[in-house]
């Protein structure tokens, strides 16, 4: 396996400098993939004007968002203005849903913040044309271990529609058998068990997600200098659940590309975008990485390994330690 992985892109001054120079957008730019269509574009979620120039005069079907969680990966700001940002870029949302489409947030719960910024946000949501559908839990394997509380493992998602989209609840099936045998019923005369109804011998996903594995850097889906990276796994069921073959599927927080990749693979078209010209650039390379290797991650390498030794850890953190951290700057969200 290799072992060359990126730090975190936003926390490395240098080699965003270094890696920048080979990335094809610019802010305000668009790349359209030849092949089917796919959009990733350098631009700005909160603005209308940069969504419609991504999306033109396509209704999509199917939103989902990662946002920046307001906690560590940018610089934090007061709360309201976060809020006000978020309200922004689901009001330019809502502009390029079809008036029968789904939307998923993706959003933190900062325990030592009162869960922040999850709850304002939630209670913004309600001013806004979406009806809430569900709040899905997705349940790490990995998290962050204390002795004097519960560890953290959760990831927040929610669900929210417009009108009566699509859902395939095939899709919610996981891999896990059905053990537990009970809940009998009388159906046409005969007193069946709960297994002889059911469409599945494996259980439903449901709204508590406990067989999708975090990412790390041992998975080859891993995207190393990525932060926030999503598990394809959790995308396809999204994407599979409330999406149709051919339907655009847009994603204003581009990141990792997972959503890209995950609407490749399930042939559906995609239009995403990021405001960091590094993250779109990641993007596209791990949609080409894809087709060229069947591969969907570098797993311990990263996406420039062609033009960019990546120092060895060791030494990148015997570098750290030997001079001060600089702040990066990166484009703005606010």
């Amino acid at each position: 396996m290799k072992n060359t992985p990126l730090p975190r892109l936003d926390e490395s001054c240098e080699i965003r400098k270094a890696l920048l120079p080979y990335c094809r957008l610019k802010a305000g730019e668009i790349w359209e993939d030849p092949l089917t269509g796919h959009r990733v574009g350098c631009l700005d979620a909160s603005s209308l004007e940069q969504v419609l120039y991504l999306t033109g005069d396509h209704k999509t079907t199917l939103a989902i968002h990662d946002p920046p969680y307001n906690l560590v990966a940018f610089d934090e700001r007061p709360l309201h203005q976060y809020v006000e940002w978020c309200a922004r870029w689901i009001e330019n949302t809502d502009r390029i849903l079809s008036s029968d489409s789904s939307l998923y947030v993706w959003l933190g719960a900062d325990q030592n913040d009162g869960f922040q910024p999850l709850p304002d946000f939630m209670v913004m949501m309600r001013g806004q044309p979406f009806r809430a559908r569900s709040f899905i839990t997705v349940r790490n394997q990995r998290g962050y271990g204390t002795q004097k509380n519960w560890m953290a493992v959760r990831q927040e998602l929610l669900y929210y529609v417009k009108g009566r989209p699509t859902f395939n609840v095939d899709a919610e099936y996981t891999d896990i058998p059905k053990i537990l045998r009970g809940y009998y019923k009388e159906v046409n005369g005969q007193i069946t068990e709960n297994l002889q109804r059911s469409r599945s011998e494996n259980i439903r996903a449901g709204n508590v997600w406990v067989d999708v594995q975090q990412v790390f850097y041992r998975m080859e889906e891993n995207v190393s200098g990525c932060y926030a990276q999503k598990p394809l796994k959790s995308i396809d069921r999204i994407i599979r659940a409330s999406s149709a073959p051919a339907d655009v599927v847009v994603d204003f927080f581009s990141h990792s590309g997972t959503t890209l990749l995950g609407a490749e693979i399930n042939n559906r078209r995609c239009f995403t975008m990021d405001i960091d010209p590094l993250f779109c650039e990641i993007t596209i390379r791990r949609l080409e990485h894809y087709r060229r290797t069947g591969r969907v991650g570098w797993q311990n390498g990263h996406p420039f390994e062609d033009q960019y030794d990546c120092p060895r850890q060791d030494e990148a953190e015997h570098s750290k330690g030997t001079r001060s951290q600089s702040k990066v700057a990166q484009p703005s969200l606010f």
